[in-house]
């Protein structure tokens, strides 16, 4: 584990948040599949509060080392997460209706686009380390 926290928090955070996104990516699209790509923003949701907890568990432990107590950074990622998903709900409504893209390919450019918001969100506020005197 020390040579993993060696590695830059960029570097941790795109090997975390790459499995994450699989995660994520797999359950938003088992829900279209099985309930039907019309319900995508639905699906959207419910794929937010499924790995919502996966993701605050990786990040605080694997990029972050976050050493505050794990309600209150569980509290600052929701926040995050709340705009993150705005982002995201956002870029897939304008993606699949305007552009005429199909929910998969939209999805997947949405939550590239919500991740990078997340990780200067996380590092600068969930995670951020606080200095001792």
């Amino acid at each position: 584990m020390e040579r993993w926290f060696k590695l830059d928090d960029k570097i941790r955070f795109l090997f975390v948040g790459g499995f994450n996104f699989g995660v994520s990516y797999l359950i938003y699209a088992l829900i279209c599949i099985i309930f039907g790509e019309s319900i995508y923003q639905i699906a959207l949701a419910l794929t937010w509060a499924l790995s919502s907890v996966v993701s605050f568990t990786t990040q605080k432990f694997l990029v972050f080392q976050g050493k505050d107590k794990w309600y209150k950074e569980y509290l600052k990622c929701c926040t995050t997460w709340v705009f993150s998903y705005i982002i995201n709900a956002v870029l897939l409504e304008v993606l699949v209706k305007y552009v005429h893209m199909n929910v998969y390919l939209a999805q997947f450019i949405a939550t590239f686009t919500a991740a990078v918001f997340t990780y200067i969100v996380f590092k600068k506020f969930a995670f951020k380390k606080t200095q001792t005197n």
